[in-house]
C-alpha cells in the first residue's frame, strides 16, 4: 500500500480526483485528495491574500496532522509547478516521490504567472481586473477548451462548469521559494500536452524547464487533454499505481 496526496490545479478542488482516487483505493492505497484554500468545498475561504504560501501550508498541515510518511505527492498543472516542490523542499523526509501531471517544477524566484506566454499573461491580468474583482481569475470556457477532446464521460463538462471556482490570483503571482532540499527526490512527469521529445528540446533552450532534466526524473506520455483526471482517469491511476 502506498500513500498518495493529490493536488488539483487552477479552479478545481479534491472533487476533480474522484475517479482516480476511487481507482487507487480499489488497488489498496491510502489516498488523500486535497482542496486547497479557496477551492472546491473550501471556496468560501478565498481571500485576496490567499497565495502560494497558503496552499503550501495546506499540504504541510495535511501531511503533519494525518501523520503521513513516504508520500507520493501528486500535483496537476499549477500545483505541480509550485506547490509540490515547495512542500517537498520543506518536508523532504516525508516525501517518497513527486509526480507532476502535465507540469514541472519552476525554478526558485519564478511565479506561475511568469511561466505563461506574454499574451496569455496580459489576458489573464485583464480578466482578473475586469471580472475577478481585482483578485480572482475566473474559470475558463470549459466547453470551448474541451472542443475535440474525446473520452470525456457524460456529465464531465457540466460538473466542471458547476464546481470550478475562481482562482485567487495571488497564487499565480507569488514566486516560488526553494532551497536544494527537494532536488534529490525521485520525480515522475506525466506528459499530456507535450511529448518527451518536445520537453527535452525545451529543456535545452528555456530556463524554466531546467528542473525537468535530472537523473532522478522519469517521463510517461499520456496524450490527451491537459486534465487527464477527466478524460483518461483509469490510465492515470494505473501510472500513479506504478509510480509507487
Amino acid at each position: 500500500m502506498a500513500t498518495y496526496v493529490l493536488l488539483p490545479g487552477f479552479w478545481l478542488g479534491a472533487w476533480a480526483w474522484r475517479p482516480v482516487s476511487a481507482d487507487l483505493r480499489a488497488r489498496g492505497h491510502d489516498v488523500h485528495p486535497l482542496s486547497l484554500t479557496g477551492m472546491g468545498e473550501r471556496a468560501h475561504l478565498a481571500r485576496p491574500d490567499t497565495d502560494v504560501e497558503t496552499h503550501i501550508t495546506d499540504v504541510l498541515n495535511l501531511v503533519r496532522y494525518e501523520d503521513l510518511h513516504d508520500v507520493v505527492l501528486v500535483g496537476h498543472s499549477y500545483a505541480g509547478a509550485v506547490v509540490v516542490p515547495s512542500v517537498a523542499d520543506r518536508m523532504p523526509h516525508r516525501i517518497k516521490r513527486m509526480v507532476f501531471i502535465d507540469s514541472g517544477p519552476l525554478p526558485d524566484g519564478m511565479s506561475q504567472a511568469e511561466f505563461a506566454p506574454p499574451k496569455e499573461r496580459t489576458r489573464n491580468a485583464e480578466l482578473v481586473r475586469e471580472e475577478g474583482h481585482g483578485w480572482q481569475l475566473t474559470p475558463p470556457p470549459w466547453h470551448q477548451l474541451a472542443s475535440g477532446v474525446s473520452g470525456l464521460p457524460d456529465g464531465t463538462l457540466e460538473r466542471l462548469v458547476r464546481l470550478s471556482v475562481p482562482q485567487p490570483w495571488a497564487t499565480a503571482t507569488t514566486p516560488v521559494r526553494l532551497t536544494e532540499a527537494w532536488e534529490k527526490l525521485p520525480r515522475l512527469h506525466v506528459l499530456c500536452g507535450f511529448s518527451v521529445e518536445r520537453v527535452r528540446a525545451r529543456i535545452a533552450t528555456v530556463p524554466a524547464f531546467r528542473h525537468m532534466a535530472t537523473e532522478s526524473s522519469a517521463y510517461r506520455e499520456l496524450p490527451g487533454w491537459h486534465w487527464p483526471m477527466f478524460d483518461r482517469p483509469g490510465e492515470l491511476a494505473a501510472i500513479l499505481h506504478e509510480a509507487a
